[in-house]
């Protein structure tokens, strides 16, 4: 308010305006100000590996990925109900992409969100066991966000050890919070990244698809499209490099 104040009070002086009005515009400017404030800090604590958006991802190219789908889940009306979003589809169809920009879309919209990948997870929920600090850590990093963002999961097999670790966010945040995964595997398949064990995948899939919105992610890859923009050739593709490129 003090930042504002001079600026407030000649745009009152010159309107003419009553001391009740020129102390709410003085109050709007500290709202805007603190609410820009959090934004900010949200975004920054999200763990982004970088900021994307929806409007930045091309539909056009990406003609298998459901656009109405993905617009009403914008609307984060699936976080207010404490639901779950998983994204399936090949290696590098624009899950991530999508999954950030969700993400961002929440951190704008004051949500408290995390980003990890599945493999980061993995790893800090295993060091906390090991130290002793797994409720602790849970509890902080697991259950604070309202939106816990978890990408490529399936893309690297977890030991036995490490998927009985997976299991606990999905578990703790089961009706209770948000989450938004992203997979290369279609869901008959995760048991090969949980150390096949087949019971507590089925028990995994069951909590997190109970209240689920599944989108199928489907088209070209952007990052062989952008190989091949390049001139770079790919195993059995026909496109080779342009004369004169290295």
């Amino acid at each position: 308010m003090a930042t504002h104040l001079s600026h407030v009070a000649e745009e009152a002086a010159r309107d003419d305006i009553s001391f009740q009005a020129f102390l709410e515009r003085l109050l709007q400017a500290e709202l805007r100000e603190r609410q820009e404030r959090t934004r900010t800090q949200l975004t920054r604590t999200a763990g982004f590996p970088a900021i994307k958006t929806l409007e930045q991802f091309d539909f056009e190219f990406a003609t298998g990925a459901p656009k109405q789908q993905l617009k009403e889940l914008s609307s984060l009306a699936f976080v207010e109900r404490s639901e779950n979003v998983v994204l399936l589809g090949p290696s590098g169809f624009g899950k991530t992409h999508l999954a950030i920009a969700l993400g961002y879309k929440a951190t704008q919209s004051g949500i408290k969100t995390r980003f990890v990948s599945a493999a980061e997870l993995t790893l800090q929920l295993v060091t906390a066991h090991r130290h002793g600090k797994l409720k602790h850590y849970l509890r902080r990093s697991i259950q604070l966000p309202r939106l816990l963002i978890i990408d490529e999961v399936g893309y690297l097999p977890f030991s036995r050890d490490e998927a009985s670790h997976f299991f606990q966010p999905i578990a703790q945040r089961y009706e209770r919070g948000s989450g938004l995964i992203t997979s290369n595997l279609p869901f008959a398949q995760w048991d090969t990244t949980f150390a096949g064990d087949a019971t507590m995948t089925a028990a995994m899939l069951d909590r997190l698809l109970h209240h689920a919105h599944v989108a199928m992610i489907s088209g070209d890859s952007y990052r062989l499209r952008e190989r091949r923009k390049a001139g770079i050739s790919l195993p059995g593709s026909k496109i080779k490099p342009k004369v004169g490129q290295n």
